[in-house]
């Protein structure tokens, strides 16, 4: 398999795609793999956030490949299999973090993945862009929906028409990634991220993922009632009782998700 998954002891979840010698493109079947491996960080509750990255130094992945897709679609009645092979950035529902560690080419749906990611750090040599409309076609998973969110509007809309590649120096200036960093540091800074988030109340992280996201889709005043009604939820949880007995007795908290 192409794709590599592993889980350290603190929780932590490594996702590689791991086909270098296509610069980390998916076609079908690889597209299956990784959605079997979301599909386990949610619902493996020893997982507490994942890391996603590619193999090697050239790519993180970008995307699609298209001798398999544009050279052979899929049937137009796949149109409606809406739910098969869910992806994190297709609408399957992952409310446990997700850090991108970009090491190289981020295109297309490369691009498309890490708009659905929470944390991104990049190497330097890293660049994203999203080119579909030089070869007929649009972003697909998000491209469209997600960039105008995450960009100001003349820089998401000049990634969008031109198709034209953003260096890691302006993706972190324009906020699209958290750090950018030397090649030989990525996946030890995307792991200290890992581990600061490992650390903290499994439930309590889930729900902030969510209420932040879902706030997108609801008025101020319903976002309000729900996130209250989640918090009184998680004062009932063991976890509310440990995060202030740890710290009135000065030692790390030991978080259960329980």
């Amino acid at each position: 398999m192409a794709l590599d998954f592993e889980v350290s002891p603190d929780g932590i979840a490594l996702i590689t795609l791991n086909r270098p010698e296509r610069l980390n493109a998916m076609d079908a079947e690889h597209y299956q793999w990784l959605s079997q491996a979301w599909c386990k960080v949610r619902d493996d509750a020893n997982i507490r956030v994942a890391i996603i990255t590619g193999a090697g130094q050239r790519a993180f992945t970008t995307g699609a490949d298209i001798k398999s897709f544009l050279t052979a679609p899929p049937s137009l009645s796949d149109m409606w299999l809406t739910q098969r092979d869910q992806l994190l950035n297709r609408g399957l529902e992952v409310w446990k973090p997700v850090i991108a560690a970009v090491n190289g080419l981020c295109l297309g749906g490369g691009m498309t993945l890490l708009l659905a990611t929470d944390i991104r750090i990049a190497a330097t040599h890293a660049s994203f862009s999203l080119a579909e409309v030089k070869r007929g076609v649009i972003p697909g998973n998000g491209g469209t929906q997600r960039v105008l969110d995450q960009l100001p509007y003349a820089i998401g809309m000049e990634m969008l028409l031109t198709g034209e590649a953003m260096d890691a120096q302006a993706a972190q200036r324009w906020g699209l990634v958290n750090r950018v960093v030397a090649p030989e540091d990525l996946l030890s800074t995307a792991y200290a991220y890992a581990r600061k988030i490992a650390a903290n109340a499994p439930l309590a992280v889930q729900a902030a993922k969510e209420l932040a996201l879902r706030a997108r889709d609801v008025d101020l005043h319903t976002g309000l009632r729900i996130e209250a009604v989640i918090n009184r939820m998680l004062m009932q949880t063991e976890d509310a009782k440990e995060g202030p007995a740890a710290f009135a007795e000065k030692r790390p908290p030991q978080f259960k998700g329980k």
